[in-house]
């Protein structure tokens, strides 16, 4: 691309992040009416296999663990509107399975799937929507997205998913991105803790997140192509392990949601990546903990002077390839707590506390401990 090109799209995405920043915060207006309806996918369906083990294929194996996913979910929460986009083996278009979630202005999108590789391969990751990082997370999103190649006119109805095309609607999204990668780190914790390997939490270019307006993940349970993974995979009672397991991160996330601050980020070791890389000198005591009020993420570094933030002083920092904007710095949670009222009355609705003890951010329980001590 040349230069130009690239300034251009620059900019062109550095506008289209200030035009739908209004946008943005109002659709985050509803988080606060808590979790009402989970839409659960099951990948492929009907003529669309998906992948294949020896003697399974994906879409017998992804259809099996979303109804029960869902299942866990009804019996727990019946006040919760559980959505699948199939329930038998059916083919769904993608658009179509992301205009279910859509319609039913769905709190949180689940979208279910099993992986191919080689035959040692091993593990189970979450994706949310981005740019890959590895040929091996590209290949696995264009393998996903050749579902398309079962439905008529797709190379009208589909656009390219182009580098800016991700970064663009990672922007209008933003503040459901945080969100996306919170439940899918809560996945990989259960996943762990239940033995699988962690292949951690990645992003790529699926279209059927792409197209969904909610926090939504994709989780690739494992790989069908390792036997001993597709016998894991195909028996009954494992599948009942993995779908408790995405079941239990469901309950962690929703109290995280739907808590009065949303400042319960889970802390994870690598991928998920919580580091920080302050610039100004208040926040470099290593041994005191600090609060922050987060108000906007981004994928594109828009700059801490830029119009949505309405001329205030604003300190970012970058995680898991996002920018972060803050504001305020206390040495006490009640403060922080306080300007995030304020922040939200300013229509920063997702405004929550933030934690940092040096230069490293921390969950706000773990601040709270030390502070006491």
């Amino acid at each position: 691309m040349s230069s130009k090109a690239y300034n251009i799209s620059k900019a062109f995405i550095l506008c289209i992040s200030v035009f739908i920043s209004s946008l943005s915060f109002a659709q985050v207006g509803d988080a606060m009416r808590g979790i009402k309806t989970v839409v659960i996918d099951p990948g492929h369906g009907g003529q669309d296999p998906g992948c294949h083990g020896s003697h399974s294929n994906e879409k017998e194996v992804t259809l099996s663990i979303g109804l029960k996913v869902g299942a866990f979910i009804e019996k727990a929460f019946p006040e919760i509107n559980v959505v699948y986009t199939r329930k038998t083996d059916v083919f769904i278009e993608l658009d179509e399975r992301a205009a279910i979630a859509n319609r039913n202005k769905a709190d949180l999108f689940i979208c279910i799937h099993a992986n191919a590789g080689p035959a040692k391969a091993v593990g189970a990751e979450t994706y949310v929507l981005g740019l890959h990082r590895t040929d091996a997370q590209r290949k696995i999103a264009e393998r996903e997205n050749s579902a398309i190649e079962f439905e008529a006119d797709s190379e009208t109805r589909y656009e390219k998913l182009s580098a800016d095309a991700i970064i663009a609607r990672q922007l209008q999204l933003s503040v459901f991105l945080d969100h996306s990668i919170e439940f899918a780190a809560r996945v990989q914790y259960q996943f762990v803790d239940l033995g699988r390997e962690n292949r951690g939490v990645r992003q790529a270019g699926f279209l059927v997140l792409y197209k969904t307006t909610m926090p939504s993940v994709l989780i690739e349970t494992g790989f069908l192509t390792n036997p001993s993974e597709e016998k894991f995979l195909t028996d009954s009672v494992s599948q009942n392990k993995m779908a408790g397991s995405i079941f239990t991160a469901f309950e962690d996330y929703k109290r995280y949601y739907e808590s009065a601050d949303q400042s319960t980020q889970l802390e994870q070791s690598e991928p998920i990546d919580y580091g920080v890389t302050p610039e100004d000198t208040e926040a470099k005591d290593t041994t005191k903990v600090m609060y922050r009020v987060q108000i906007a993420t981004t994928a594109e570094n828009v700059g801490v002077e830029d119009a949505r933030f309405l001329g205030m002083s604003v300190w970012a920092y970058q995680s898991n390839d996002l920018h972060k904007y803050t504001v305020g710095l206390f040495d006490n949670v009640e403060s922080a707590k306080t300007l995030k009222v304020e922040m939200q009355e300013k229509g920063f609705e997702n405004a929550f506390v933030v934690a940092f003890l040096g230069n490293e951010r921390i969950s706000i329980e773990k601040a709270i401990k030390l502070t006491e001590n």
